[in-house]
């Protein structure tokens, strides 16, 4: 029987991480499709019986329901022991990684991807103003990996599995081949595949998939 209920869909990167988090601290989750595109999310009775903030990922466990990524990823850390950071050092760096993550990377790449791939006529000149940003984004992070293994130093945590959600989606989603753009950021992706039970997102989340119109 699964330990969890994850409300999600496939697309959404925030998903992704609690699923992957999950997976790697040896957790199962009843996966709860949610019609993101059919507006579901926005209508008042989802709000009133799932989460009043209107979004998705929503985490289960014994009738409680939790929201908001970044805070369900450290409760996971702490209760399981695992991805949290050891050092008091450590953990700073998982958590100004987050914080910056949440402000910069995964929500300027979140709407970009969504508005590139997923909407029949994206305006070129929003795509441009939002592709400038994620630039400048991704250079920050790959510059810090090409001296840090992970994140927040030798050790995969939590920041890590935030920062790489929405850059494991295939290039033709992204628009970006990081292998080439980015190496360090490709590279430690890598690492993270490597790791023991690591599952990609759509072979974690299943249910219907958005329209792609590229």
């Amino acid at each position: 029987m699964a330990n969890y209920r994850l409300h999600y869909f496939p697309e959404s990167g925030n998903s992704y991480k609690l699923a992957l988090m999950l997976t790697l601290c040896g957790q199962t989750f009843e996966p709860v499709w949610t019609d993101f595109a059919g507006g579901v999310t926005r209508t008042p009775a989802w709000r009133a019986t799932v989460n009043p903030m209107g979004e998705t990922p929503v985490l289960e466990k014994d009738g409680i329901r939790l929201t908001q990524t970044a805070p369900i990823l450290l409760q996971l850390a702490d209760r399981y022991g695992m991805f949290g950071g050891e050092t008091a050092p450590e953990k700073f760096e998982v958590l100004r990684w987050l914080f910056w993550d949440n402000h910069k990377l995964s929500g300027y790449m979140a709407t970009y991807r969504y508005y590139r791939t997923f909407t029949p006529t994206p305006d070129p000149h929003v795509l441009a103003h939002f592709r400038r940003r994620l630039d400048d984004f991704l250079t920050i992070l790959d510059q810090h990996l090409q001296g840090s293994a992970f994140a927040a130093g030798d050790r995969p945590t939590v920041a890590d599995f935030s920062l790489m959600a929405y850059l494991s989606y295939p290039n033709d989603e992204t628009g970006y081949d990081l292998c080439v753009s980015h190496p360090s950021i490709h590279a430690w992706l890598g690492r993270i595949a490597h790791l023991p039970g690591w599952r990609s997102a759509y072979d974690l989340l299943p249910g219907q998939r958005l329209i792609h119109y590229v």
